[in-house]
């Protein structure tokens, strides 16, 4: 795996957990660093990506997210940040996961502003379980977490939310993967509260 970020670092081996893309820390150990029009033209746009993380205010049940704005786009309730590259991520990337917390305000039936389109996105990955599209594109609930329940997750969710007929267990996370990430990455606990 190399990892690509959208400032321009290939192949980083950052010592610690990077607050944003454009950190220094991403510098360190690249294979190389070039602009951010290379990075979208030379590799996104031309098929090299494979998989796209990506992240986002709120998340509809068709992967659809915003990273624009809550409420009406001409009177926002909040005004976020906008796409940055999310978008060219979204419709490039042979396929997206997307990595967030769920909540009722983050997860609504209908995003208020389609920033990014679900098209592509293959799971949304959760603190409570995995989200997956079925065949109409809709996102349902495909594993739980232990010690979750469906009802749980469905309280965290706007819209009525379809699981699948047998939902598959996830793993709890080795202690050496939780030494890793609580240690040697995120130590000053930036991330990872």
């Amino acid at each position: 795996m190399t990892l690509i970020y959208e400032s321009g670092a290939v192949g980083a081996v950052p010592e610690r957990v990077p607050p944003s893309i454009g950190d220094p820390a991403l510098v360190t150990g690249s294979l190389m660093v070039t602009s951010m029009a290379d990075i979208f033209q030379s590799f996104l746009q031309n098929g090299k990506i494979q998989v796209g993380f990506l992240g986002g205010a709120q998340v509809d049940k068709m992967g659809n997210i915003n990273t624009t704005a809550v409420g009406s786009y001409d009177a926002p309730k909040v005004r976020l940040p906008g796409s940055g590259g999310a978008c060219e991520i979204a419709i490039h990337a042979q396929r997206v996961l997307i990595i967030t917390k769920l909540d009722k305000r983050a997860f609504p039936e209908k995003v208020d502003f389609i920033t990014s389109t679900g098209k592509r996105v293959k799971k949304i990955i959760t603190n409570m379980g995995i989200l997956e599209p079925d065949e109409t594109g809709e996102m349902v609930l495909t594993s739980l977490y232990p010690g979750v329940t469906f009802e749980a997750v469905q309280e965290n969710v706007g819209w009525k939310l379809k699981q699948k007929a047998s939902l598959a267990p996830v793993d709890l996370p080795h202690l050496n993967e939780i030494d890793l990430l609580r240690n040697k990455l995120d130590p000053k606990r930036q991330h990872i509260k």
